[in-house]
């Protein structure tokens, strides 16, 4: 599914559109609009005994799952600032990102069929707060990492971005 699907009338003037190729045209007013990955930024979390924060998830999407905190970019928002924005306010701890782990392509569903995303991680250490779940969380929690959920029970892509992580820190 891309993001322009059921696109029928241009934003701008209400004329009909043509929809081709992960494109959108206006041929009346000129409006080119094409399909993307949505951003995220999100973090996994390490404390000082070298456990893993996860969040689990309130909502539609992996309602009830395991994921590492974070989230979607606001327009013009830099990944970094998002991160800690994310963080603060789905845990209500300040957190300062530390190491770029990679970039991980998913969509945003269960089933494979919603919108793209593209989801940057870092490692990062909180800095200040008391955990709290909030926002679109409903229980936050450090795992050390022999107890961590398998990956049924994490959402997403998350079983591989810890998989990433313990390589490069076994």
């Amino acid at each position: 599914m891309s993001e322009l699907d059921g696109w029928k009338f241009c934003p701008r003037c209400q004329a009909g559109v043509e929809v081709a190729e992960g494109r959108v045209e206006c041929l009346s007013c000129g409006l080119v609009a094409y399909a993307s990955s949505q951003p995220t930024a999100c973090a996994l979390c390490v404390d000082e005994r070298g456990r893993i924060l996860l969040a689990r998830r309130s909502g539609k999407v992996f309602d009830g799952y395991w994921d590492l905190p974070g989230g979607f970019l606001e327009e013009g928002e830099h990944p970094l600032d998002a991160l800690r924005r994310e963080l603060k306010e789905e845990t209500a701890l300040d957190v300062e990102p530390l190491e770029f782990l990679g970039v991980w392509m998913d969509r945003y569903s269960e089933d494979g069929t919603g919108p793209a995303t593209l989801n940057l991680y870092w490692t990062a250490r909180v800095t200040g707060g008391e955990p709290e779940a909030a926002d679109d969380v409903s229980e936050i929690r450090w795992f050390d990492t022999d107890e961590l959920p398998g990956p049924d029970g994490l959402a997403f892509h998350i079983a591989e971005v810890i998989s990433a992580w313990r390589d490069k820190h076994a």
